[in-house]
């Protein structure tokens, strides 16, 4: 479980294990299996580049707790988060794609753009010609017993993705940045009512971002309310919140969104890419493109500001492109 609170993106040397034995040469490495590591397998795949693909701690990615997807192209019923990841991965096998258990847990970049060395779960090295980084990010929740268990069944981490599934209904979100206040106010104009879950006196989010939700009617901000638990039988019913007296206040409500940040999982790259200061990777704009020759970034692991399933896939179809023309134009 990933703690919440900042990153440390200082260059520091990652630990590599000693592993006997020779590593395996592929053309293609692809890390993480969400929506952009299986679309940019189906593409490499497709281009006879015989990818191998590690799907890291979660397979699926973040869509794997998601019981409901009702705005990827192509389900026009709708399809359930870990059914559409089935279907991806079915995809990508089809034309070939090499897919695996196991996570990376140490990288070696070559910077002058050579063969790029990757360890598999302490226990295997890949050496690659071309590294696809699709690890994803990884919401921040509150830690919450409760939270855990209704994940999926009123908790969610994205109001653009789960939202509609709480038209006309009453909902909260936590939080006090410009993330929450962008949720808050997109669920204004589907919800009958947003509480805005506040644990300080003022609103972290931006100027602009504050007035917005000022201004929004059905938005009730509650300054100073630390959740203390979310309560249901089935699905989520209710949100139990202490105030600054130390009372304790009941809101029904059917959807729970938390909206405290992203960790991108980024940390083993920390010595050889470029990043921000939150440890997104940076790509080169128009392009999948890293600072290092011959690694690409896909998906939410390199994008702060959409992370929805269809934009992941997109990116990934841009990463299997990019490395494509770089094995072309090495021989």
């Amino acid at each position: 479980m990933l703690e919440f609170g900042s990153i440390n993106t200082d260059k520091v040397e990652s630990q590599k294990p000693d592993i006997e034995g020779e590593a395996e040469k592929v053309r293609v490495l692809i890390l993480g299996s969400g929506p952009a590591g299986y679309t940019a397998a189906i593409y490499a795949s497709r281009a006879n580049l015989k990818p191998v693909m590690y799907q890291g701690l979660q397979a699926g990615g973040q869509l794997t707790t998601t019981t409901e997807v009702d705005n990827f192209p192509g389900y026009p019923e709708g399809v359930t988060g870990p059914l559409m990841m089935q279907d991806l991965q079915k995809q990508a096998e089809r034309f070939g794609t090499d897919v695996r258990w196991g996570m990376a847990t140490a990288v070696e970049f070559s910077k002058e753009g050579g063969s790029h060395k990757v360890w598999i779960d302490d226990e295997k090295i890949i050496e690659a010609e071309t590294v696809i980084i699709s690890t994803g990010a990884t919401a921040q929740y509150l830690g919450l017993d409760s939270e855990e268990k209704y994940k999926g069944f009123g908790v969610s981490a994205c109001a653009t993705c789960d939202g509609f599934f709480y038209k006309g209904q009453d909902v909260a979100v936590v939080g006090g940045g410009d993330t929450a206040a962008e949720e808050a106010t997109y669920l204004s104009g589907i919800c009958k009512k947003v509480y805005l879950i506040i644990r300080k006196p003022i609103m972290r989010a931006s100027k602009t971002m504050q007035e917005r939700v000022a201004n929004t009617e059905n938005i009730e901000v509650l300054y100073e309310h630390v959740t203390k638990e979310i309560v249901g039988k089935q699905a989520v019913e209710g949100v139990l919140l202490t105030n600054a007296k130390g009372e304790e206040v009941r809101k029904d409500i059917t959807g729970f969104f938390v909206a405290i940040g992203h960790k991108p999982n980024s940390d083993i790259f920390n010595e050889y890419l470029d990043m921000d200061n939150t440890g997104y990777i940076n790509t080169i704009p128009g392009t999948s493109k890293t600072n290092i020759p011959g690694v690409f970034a896909g998906g939410d692991v390199q994008d702060k500001h959409y992370r929805q399933a269809v934009t992941a896939a997109g990116s990934g179809c841009m990463a299997a492109l990019d490395a494509e023309k770089y094995l072309g134009e090495r021989y």
